[in-house]
């Protein structure tokens, strides 16, 4: 017969034990991301043979990028929960060990000894009544043990089977931007203002110490070169042009550096390798290495408004050319995340990979304003 104190110690497990409230499972997140970086790589085959290569290649490569951080995300999320349930599970072994106890002694007696009782018919009709009313809560904590126990096992099959899935996207980005470098350097269709002068810009870089300065030389230099006057205005926009680089902001205007020194500039931290583009349509009017800046881009959106970018690794284009918005302008440096790397840093809650740093600048008249008065500065990425 089961035993009163079998019943008596299910009704605690069920009074002791909440029910387990429900959770969004984070493998969809990643599955999603997997999804994401398959579509990127249709969209990179799609893109070798399109009209504008350079267009379909920068949206492969933002794609890629999107992609790849929303299965780092994902599956940080992943071991994350993984960890939670494995450390919810360890915590619970005596009750767990209990209540299979309790499973078994009811599943493996017979039903005429279920009926018996040392009080009599009437003992036996309440431990029947008893056993009724906790077989069915029972049921449900064995039913909610065994869908934790399984959905430890298949976030684990899922971290398994993202590494392949890793190393095609990070693959296929390599190659999405080595094409892009390339369709940039064929791209033959768009307008110069003005020929860059090769000996008055070495001249005025050589003579330089300072962004200031240098700023300020280019607008004599297209002065006494007469540049074809442009009538943009994008004056509608200022305040809500994007980043032109995914990423968050590090350091406000005005903001002292490490050095202490005050910078009439912002600082936006990104990932390695991250795609640099023009957030409005522009003319390039200055891009390479610049003192101790790394590789800068120096963007006019509209006469005298300058849109200065420092700290690239590579930079696109060519001085003089009118580009559209959204046109990439450079990569950052760096050193993407090799697949062991994200796998490995995916259950850490800290760490966005944003080790690079792209400072932007800009300047109205020869005088530098707040970027933040341009820029959506609460975007992240």
């Amino acid at each position: 017969m089961m035993p009163l104190r079998v019943m008596m110690l299910a009704l605690g497990l069920l009074a002791a034990v909440p029910a387990q409230a429900a959770t969004q499972n984070p493998g969809e997140a990643a599955t999603a991301a997997a999804a994401a970086l398959e579509a990127a790589s249709e969209r990179l085959d799609a893109a070798k043979s399109a009209n504008d290569r350079v267009k379909a290649l920068t949206e492969t490569v933002r794609a890629y990028e999107d992609g790849l951080q929303a299965m780092r995300e994902g599956l940080r999320r992943v071991a994350r929960r993984e960890t939670q349930l494995t450390t919810q599970l360890k915590a619970r072994e005596d009750e767990v060990a209990d209540l299979l106890g309790v499973i078994t002694t009811i599943e493996t007696s017979t039903p005429p000894v279920l009926m018996l009782h040392p009080s009599g018919p009437l003992g036996a009709a309440r431990s029947a009544m008893m056993l009724a009313e906790v077989t069915p809560g029972l049921q449900a904590r064995a039913d909610a043990l065994r869908n934790d126990l399984q959905e430890v096992r298949d976030l684990r099959l899922l971290q398994q089977s993202a590494a392949q899935q890793l190393e095609d996207g990070l693959r296929g980005v390599q190659d999405a931007r080595a094409a892009l470098s390339t369709a940039i350097a064929d791209r033959q269709d768009l307008p110069k203002r003005f020929t860059e002068d090769p000996v008055q810009t070495a001249i005025l870089i050589s003579s330089t110490e300072t962004l200031t300065g240098f700023a300020d030389g280019l607008a004599l230099i297209a002065e006494a070169n007469g540049v074809e006057a442009d009538d943009a205005d994008i004056t509608d926009l200022r305040g809500d042009l994007p980043f032109p680089v995914e990423g968050l902001l590090l350091r406000g205007y005005g903001d002292k550096d490490a050095a202490g020194v005050a910078r009439a500039g912002i600082l936006v931290a990104t990932r390695p390798r991250a795609l640099v583009t023009t957030p409005t349509a522009a003319t390039i009017r200055y891009l390479g290495p610049l003192l101790d800046l790394g590789n800068v881009v120096i963007l006019e959106p509209q006469p005298n408004t300058l849109f200065i970018l420092s700290g690239l690794a590579d930079v696109f284009g060519e001085a003089g050319q009118v580009i559209p918005e959204g046109t990439p302008v450079g990569l950052m440096g760096g050193d993407a995340a090799a697949s062991s790397a994200i796998l490995s840093l995916s259950g850490e809650g800290g760490g966005t990979g944003r080790s690079e740093t792209l400072y932007i600048e800009v300047r109205m008249e020869n005088s530098p304003v707040d970027p933040e008065t341009w820029f959506r500065t609460g975007q992240g990425g």
